[in-house]
Parts: structure tokens; C-alpha cells; sequence
């Protein structure tokens, strides 16, 4: 079998969780993923298979969209929900406030990586430097946000969502937390639902249990 399935990964799966059932239903060893989504992350997930595999550096250079929902109020050492809580914050931002503050974060911008992510820093993953609970310095990386929209806020809860249309190596999850920054407060990403990418979207996947 030669081509493209696209995956609704569900929560709570890796995407190398997500190749290694389709490799086992497939029965292909050569299997592999674009565009890797953390656990907590639901949505498209283009697999690759055989010989299609080749194609694994062209499709992930293309832009995703998301549906982030965060909160205000609180940091963690992830920028999501599953991390550990650091600090809190009692600022009350405004529907009006935080409308105003994203015209700032479209476009090309800079973003420094999370200490848990998969960039590598003298040869370690960042990850592997959190959990011993070492913290480094990271270069910020240029990302492109083509589109970015607030679909909802509630000021009682300080919880909302966002529409996010971005380039490859754009970490949502500190995009809100960035934000959340600018209005002199703490965030973090509470959902994450890709809904393209690489040219495929909702419509075009399917469960990973179906």
C-alpha cells in the first residue's frame, strides 16, 4: 500500500503512537508522519505510507491551521493545561483588550521555543533538559502567523479560543502564552484541534479506531 491516510488523532496519543497502529493495520514498515502533535492535541494528521514516504519533507513546509483554547490566569511549565502550575496572576483581561493585542502577533514573528519541545540544544532535546529541571537559554526562531482570530472569550472565566492559520514550527501553546504576556498577565493552552494540514483537512480524516 502506497499513499496518503489522513488521521483524526485522537487525545492522548503521540503521533508516533498514531504510526505505530496504522503500521500494524497496514502491515507497512515503512510508515511515517508530517508534523508532529503533542498528546493532549486532536486533528489532522496526514501518515504517509511507502513510497509516499518520500514526500515527508515537501508536505510539512506547508501552513496548518489550529483551534486553540486557552485561559488566562495561570502559567505552567508546559504553556498547557497537563503542566505544572508556576505562577498565577489576578489581572482581568478584557474582550476589547485582548482584540487589540492581536494584531501584534500576525505576521512574521519570533518565537522562543518551549523548554518542552524536540529542539535539540548541544545535542539534547529541550525536553530532556526540562525534566531534569534544567532551564536554557533559546534562540528565538522566526515563524509566520497568516492568520489569527479570537471565535470566542468569556471575561467571567477568562477562557476563550482562537483561530490560528501558521507556518511549520509555530508552537501554539506559546503563542498564548505570549499573548496572554502582552496583557500583562499569564496563559496557557487548554485544547489544541488541528483542522489542516498539508493541504488536507477535517473533511479528508478519518478516527483512528474507524
Amino acid at each position: 500500500m502506497n499513499g496518503v491516510l489522513v488521521v483524526d488523532k485522537p487525545a492522548d496519543y503521540t503521533s508516533f503512537d498514531v504510526v505505530a497502529v496504522v503500521r500494524r493495520l497496514a502491515g507497512r514498515e515503512k510508515t511515517g508522519h508530517t508534523g508532529t502533535l503533542d498528546p493532549m492535541a486532536t486533528g489532522v494528521l496526514p501518515i504517509l505510507l511507502g513510497k509516499a514516504t518520500r514526500a515527508a519533507s515537501l508536505l510539512e513546509d506547508t501552513s496548518k491551521e489550529y483551534r486553540a483554547e486557552f485561559a488566562f490566569g495561570y502559567a505552567t511549565d508546559t504553556q498547557d493545561s497537563t503542566g505544572e502550575v508556576l505562577a498565577r496572576s489576578d489581572v482581568r483581561v478584557t474582550k476589547d483588550a485582548l482584540l487589540a493585542a492581536l494584531p501584534h502577533f500576525r505576521g512574521n514573528i519570533l518565537q522562543e521555543p518551549p523548554m518542552y519541545s524536540a529542539v535539540r540544544k548541544d545535542g539534547k532535546r529541550l525536553y530532556e533538559l526540562a525534566r531534569q529541571g534544567i532551564t536554557v537559554e533559546r534562540e528565538k526562531r522566526p515563524v509566520t502567523i497568516e492568520t489569527l482570530e479570537c471565535i470566542r472569550f468569556d471575561e467571567a472565566s477568562q477562557t476563550g479560543a482562537l483561530e490560528v492559520r501558521c507556518s511549520k514550527g509555530t508552537y501554539i501553546r506559546t503563542l498564548c502564552a505570549d499573548i496572554a504576556a502582552a496583557l500583562g498577565t499569564y496563559g496557557v493552552m487548554t485544547a489544541l484541534r488541528r483542522t489542516s494540514a498539508c493541504g488536507f483537512s477535517l473533511e479528508d480524516a478519518v478516527p483512528l479506531d474507524g
